[in-house]
């Protein structure tokens, strides 16, 4: 397939390229050899008339040029993507469709099953693939790997756009034999109290509340640090440590386990979890659908708790 004598072809082997600067990891991503990988990137330097990757001690790095490329490569290939995978319609009775979808494990603990009993009836051949929401998430629904980002939308890279999934509110866990736990939680109780917090990703980015607490300019005496929201309850039980916890996740702990919740002792915002997809598919009509399911399994949660906790 060649456009204006440019095998196409070609702009894949380029993105994967650029993105790895390393020609055997390129191939490998590629399942092509290392020297048909090594041709493919002489073809396109010919055809840019620039090295595209230039070697530095023992690493290839970018031209000036490729950086310039990468992101309208990037944003070409994801349109196509979109152009490629977008039926006419989309009717879920029949649709063969993965979804993949980057969420947190608090997210994915308290509307997942939710939505996969809703749509399992109704859409047999609808499959969802769950991804960590790490540091790479944006750049993956950049290329077009991943169909949606779901976080909170202070994170949320404004160049493409959103839908709202759910305002959550935190709130203070415990085991319910700590004291205290056994009457209303005081600002200092809870400052100098041990504590279970999360950190995110490889570059370890602060948690919507963890950022709140900063800007606050409180500080707390973390004895544990884990990568999962999902951790926290169970690291709580039998111990003096205090976590704070979304609160639709911490009334599913309470459920399950001897865990005790508290309002915070300092007011917090409400936080925003949107949907984040890819400007190229605003009328992806299977998209469209999946916000549709996702906002009803939402909805129907809601109303059969008890009122959620105010600002």
């Amino acid at each position: 397939m060649r456009f204006k004598g440019l095998d196409l072809n070609l702009l894949v082997a380029l993105d994967v390229l650029l993105e790895e600067a390393n020609v055997s990891r390129a191939a490998e991503r590629l399942h092509l050899s290392q020297p048909a990988t090594s041709a493919a990137l002489r073809r396109l330097r010919a055809w840019f008339g620039d090295p595209l990757l230039s070697p530095h001690g023992k690493r290839l790095m970018l031209t000036p040029y490729a950086l310039r490329l990468r992101p309208q490569l990037t944003h070409l290939l994801a349109g196509i993507d979109a152009f490629a995978s977008q039926p006419a319609l989309f009717d879920p009775a029949t649709a063969q469709r993965r979804f993949r979808i980057a969420m947190s494990d608090y997210l994915a603990n308290v509307v997942l099953g939710s939505l996969t009993n809703a749509i399992a009836g109704i859409a047999p051949g609808i499959e969802l693939e769950i991804v960590t929401p790490d540091d790479t998430a944006a750049d993956l629904l950049e290329r077009g790997e991943i169909d949606l980002i779901i976080a909170p939308q202070e994170f949320i890279n404004p160049r493409n756009p959103t839908r709202l999934v759910l305002e959550e509110h935190h709130v203070v866990a415990g085991w319910i034999g700590n004291p205290l736990m056994q009457a209303p939680l005081t600002l200092e109780g809870f400052a100098t109290a041990g504590h279970v917090s999360v950190r995110l990703g490889r570059i370890t980015r602060l948690t919507f509340a963890e950022a709140q607490l900063r800007a606050l300019g409180i500080t707390r005496r973390e004895e544990l640090i884990v990568p999962s929201f999902a951790l926290v309850p169970d690291l709580l039980v039998g111990t003096m440590r205090l976590g704070i916890m979304h609160e639709r996740l911490a009334r599913r702990a309470a459920r399950r386990s001897d865990i005790a919740i508290q309002p915070l002792p300092v007011p917090f915002p409400p936080m925003r979890e949107v949907a984040q997809f890819h400007r190229a598919r605003a009328d992806d009509a299977g998209l469209l659908w999946l916000f549709g399911e996702l906002e009803r399994v939402v909805a129907a949660d809601d109303a059969a708790q008890a009122p959620l906790t105010g600002p």
